[in-house]
């Protein structure tokens, strides 16, 4: 039925602006972030798949490097980092076992090793 095409065209517009006016948004974030002089990493609120593949593509764009974390849909996040500030693999494992990333206990365990 017509009215039914015409419901799902103006859903898909309004799909479409959300991601539109949420990529503008990122873009914004994005750009103060690269502004923010000490601040080498930035970890968002968690978001849809769409969202975080977005932030992805935002932050790839403006040269920095990012990546999801969290187990589950629900929480997974994005963090974005400075290109000199990109993560060691030491401190990404910290990140996808939900821990913060500490450097001087890095060192420590290292130490023990």
């Amino acid at each position: 039925p017509p009215e039914q095409a015409a419901r799902m065209k103006k859903l898909q517009e309004q799909e479409k602006r959300q991601k539109v006016e949420f990529r503008k948004r990122m873009e914004q974030e994005v750009s103060q972030f690269i502004q923010a002089t000490g601040e080498p990493r930035r970890r968002f609120q968690p978001m849809s798949k769409i969202e975080r593949s977005i932030l992805h593509d935002v932050a790839e764009v403006a040269g920095l490097t990012s990546f999801s974390f969290g187990d589950d849909e629900d929480s997974r996040y994005v963090m974005v980092f400075k290109k000199e500030f990109a993560p060691s693999d030491e401190e990404l494992e910290a990140y996808r076992r939900g821990e913060e990333w500490d450097p001087a206990r890095a060192e420590e365990r290292r130490r023990l090793r």
